[in-house]
């Protein structure tokens, strides 16, 4: 994999001014994926918005780790019942538009 698309963790965090202990510790409780290539830690380009948003609640809303992982995985159960509740939605209009034809 080539690291031109990665996100260097150290600049990541001097950026968001935080510990790279951090990202670590989100690491630990399987929330995002640290890549290691040549000796250095990178994040995938998809997980930082997921990330941010794990920043801003651990440090402007003081939600410890463990929040955060009760947190990030209601809101994606939320997100997936949603994409499920708009599938059922679709089909049900298309079998109505079925029986109205």
């Amino acid at each position: 994999m080539s690291n031109k698309n990665l996100i260097q963790i150290k600049q990541f965090c001097v950026y968001h001014e935080i510990e790279n202990t951090f990202i670590k510790e989100l690491n630990n409780y399987g929330l995002v994926e640290i890549i290691i290539e040549k000796d250095d830690e990178y994040l995938q380009p998809e997980q930082l918005p997921a990330v941010e948003k794990m920043i801003r609640m651990h440090y402007d809303l003081n939600i410890n780790l463990e929040g955060i992982d009760a947190i990030y995985h209601l809101l994606n159960k939320i997100e997936t019942l949603q994409q499920h509740l708009t599938n059922t939605q679709n089909k049900l209009r298309l079998y109505e538009e079925r029986l109205t034809d």
